[in-house]
């Protein structure tokens, strides 16, 4: 039903979405979901991050602790 929606189809759904809601209610909800884009990059960032933190973590020992090897399967 949708694959054959062509240029001049998409362009008409264009005009009725920016007659019915506006161009200044438009412009303000894409600025909502750039912000929002933004902010899931940040916490995408920010996990790994932390994740990279909490793999180099030190043991007991002194020696750095990668997880996932010989010493981590010990611990559990």
């Amino acid at each position: 039903m949708l694959n054959n929606i062509g240029l001049p189809g998409l362009l008409l759904i264009a005009v009725v979405v920016l007659v019915l809601f506006g161009r200044g209610k438009i412009s303000s909800l894409m600025g909502e979901v750039g912000k929002g884009i933004t902010a899931f990059k940040r916490g995408v960032d920010d996990g790994k991050r932390e994740i990279d933190d909490q793999s180099k973590t030190v043991n007991e020992a002194g020696t750095v602790h990668e997880p996932g090897t010989v010493e981590d399967k010990d611990r559990a």
